[in-house]
C-alpha cells in the first residue's frame, strides 16, 4: 500500500476513535494552527487565516443561539457572548490575534477535558 493511502487510511481510523467532543477540540487546534503560521506570515494567509476562524465563531454562534440546541441555557448565552467578542475582535482593523489564540486554546482545553 503506498504511503499517501497508509496516511489516509490511519487518520481516518484517528478519526473514528476521537468522540464529539474531541473532534471539535480539533477544529480550534486546526484554527490556532493557521493563525499561528498566519500571524508570522502576515498577508493573504493572515486573512484567510481570519475568515476561517471568523466562519469557526460565526457557526458556534448560530448553533447557541439556535432554539433546539441541548446545551443548558446559560453555557449558550455564554457561548453567544464570547462569540460576538471574538467576531468583533476578528473584524477589527488590527485583529489581535494573540486574544484569539489564546480563546481558541480555552475551548478546546474544556473539549479535551
Amino acid at each position: 500500500m503506498p504511503l499517501d493511502e497508509t496516511r489516509q487510511h490511519a487518520n481516518a481510523a484517528y478519526r473514528q476513535r476521537r468522540t464529539s467532543k474531541q473532534a471539535e477540540a480539533a477544529v480550534f487546534a486546526e484554527a490556532n494552527c493557521r493563525l499561528r503560521m498566519a500571524a508570522d506570515a502576515g498577508g493573504q494567509a493572515a486573512l484567510r487565516a481570519l475568515a476561517d476562524n471568523r466562519r469557526l465563531w460565526a457557526a458556534i454562534l448560530g448553533a447557541v443561539t439556535e432554539p433546539t440546541n441541548a446545551l443548558p441555557v446559560p453555557l449558550r448565552a455564554q457561548l453567544a457572548s464570547l462569540a460576538h467578542a471574538v467576531l468583533r475582535e476578528t473584524d477589527a482593523p488590527e485583529p489581535d490575534i494573540n486574544f484569539l489564540i489564546e480563546t481558541n486554546e480555552a475551548i478546546a482545553a474544556g473539549l479535551w477535558a
